[in-house]
């Protein structure tokens, strides 16, 4: 959520930086209610004012005389004025609210600009592409010719975008789970948790999936519960409503959980294979940190995610997100994309976002940097550390053998039992 005061004080500027994300989202609307809100605490504050002298004036008034009725009766009716005010205030500040929780975060200053995803900027790129003495084939021939893959029994449970793993490729996505978790905790410092897998529309709002993006969700409306699209969602909200220890700060945390998307609008886009599922595995780093150290943090959490890659072996380019390409509620992304030879492509893994103060903003997340100090608004960072799914995607793409049996890159090889080749 962006900063209603600031938005007041250079719309101007706020509507150029979201035109260049390309939102048409007028600010229009913020600023009128936001202006009616500031004239009717004014007001009521008036009224609360006369309505104070006028009480006062009427302990001194005869209370049989005609003044002490005078009194009176402007009492009840300034009662009645205030009221009313505070129902119309009531309902103005829920809209304003409700057009706030709209606007998408602010890009940061530094970013391409740029309408998709063409736009973006490679940074840099890490490791070498395989080189085959046949034509390698995609991750979903591999995994049906192993009898190890299979949707069709998948569709029959569930529908289609949903997947069914057997025997060894079920085991190295669960090794992939066990070592990107052993990894972030032993070496990078996080904290592992597990939460809820469903949470409750606050949750929702607070990282921003809720409202603009409540068509994606899977929701349980008799409960009033989500299915998690990510575990930025639970995480993040461990500390809404919550006053952070600046000492303890930078708080770090990952989390495996399984991943819940309807992909609305996505339709007709990977719908072979397990790039694009309803349902899938990943592993999550989450950041509190004090704002000036956010812009360092996030060069960390990218370089957390990118050692996962670095020890599978698998060749990856990092791309700084354009303007127009960023999510709802980051100001800053970087994208890791590995390559696919199968596919001939490179293909997302992981994104690495900043979002300064807006999630912190409307989860209500602080912190007190020193003891007695007022308190502040945090910056949260959150990335994919990693998409496991697309994980074992690129390992089956990048080590298959012409007989269409799959090397265990060696860092596996002690959580897959010894097991060297799936085939």
């Amino acid at each position: 959520m962006l900063d209603i005061r600031k938005i007041d004080q250079d719309p101007e500027t706020f509507q150029s930086r979201l035109a260049a994300r390309g939102s048409d989202l007028s600010l229009s609307e913020v600023t009128t209610l936001s202006k009616r809100r500031r004239e009717l605490i004014v007001r009521t504050e008036e009224l609360r004012h006369q309505k104070s002298a006028t009480e006062s004036s009427m302990k001194t008034a005869d209370k049989k005389g005609p003044e002490f009725a005078t009194f009176r009766d402007q009492m009840r009716e300034l009662s009645k004025e205030i009221k009313e005010l505070a129902h119309t205030l009531k309902d103005v500040e829920e809209q304003l609210n409700a057009a706030v929780l709209q606007i998408p975060n602010l890009p940061d200053e530094d970013l391409p600009v740029g309408n998709s995803d063409t736009d973006n900027r490679a940074v840099r790129d890490e490791g070498t592409k395989p080189s085959f003495p046949f034509t390698p084939k995609e991750h979903w021939e591999l995994g049906e010719q192993l009898g190890y893959l299979d949707f069709e029994r998948a569709v029959k449970v569930a529908q289609s975008r949903f997947s069914v793993l057997k025997g060894p490729l079920a085991r190295l996505e669960r090794a992939l789970i066990q070592f990107m978790l052993d990894l972030h905790t032993e070496t990078h410092g996080y904290t592992e948790l597990l939460t809820p897998f469903l949470v409750n529309y606050d949750s929702m709002q607070g990282t921003g999936q809720f409202p603009k993006f409540k068509e994606d969700a899977f929701i349980l409306e008799r409960d009033q519960l989500a299915l998690i699209p990510t575990a930025e969602v639970p995480v993040t909200n461990l500390h809404r409503e919550e006053i952070l220890n600046g000492a303890e700060m930078p708080i770090r945390y990952t989390a495996y959980t399984p991943c819940f998307r309807r992909e609305a609008g996505s339709y007709g886009r990977d719908t072979r294979g397990l790039i694009r599922q309803h349902q899938f595995q990943k592993v999550e780093l989450v950041q509190f940190v004090r704002p000036e150290e956010s812009d360092a943090a996030l060069e960390q959490l990218t370089s957390h995610a990118e050692e996962v890659l670095k020890r599978l072996g698998l060749h990856y380019r990092v791309m700084l997100l354009c303007t127009g390409d960023l999510g709802f509620s980051a100001a800053k992304t970087y994208d890791l994309e590995v390559w696919l030879p199968g596919q001939n492509a490179y293909r997302e893994i992981s994104s690495c976002s900043n979002f300064r103060d807006f999630q912190a903003r409307r989860a209500g997340i602080r912190y007190r940097p020193e003891p007695n100090a007022k308190p502040q608004l945090c910056h949260t960072l959150n990335g994919s550390g990693l998409a496991v799914g697309r994980t074992l995607v690129a390992i089956l793409e990048n080590y298959q053998n012409e007989d269409g049996s799959i090397t265990v890159p060696e860092v596996l090889v002690g959580y897959m039992g010894g097991k060297t080749v799936i085939k």
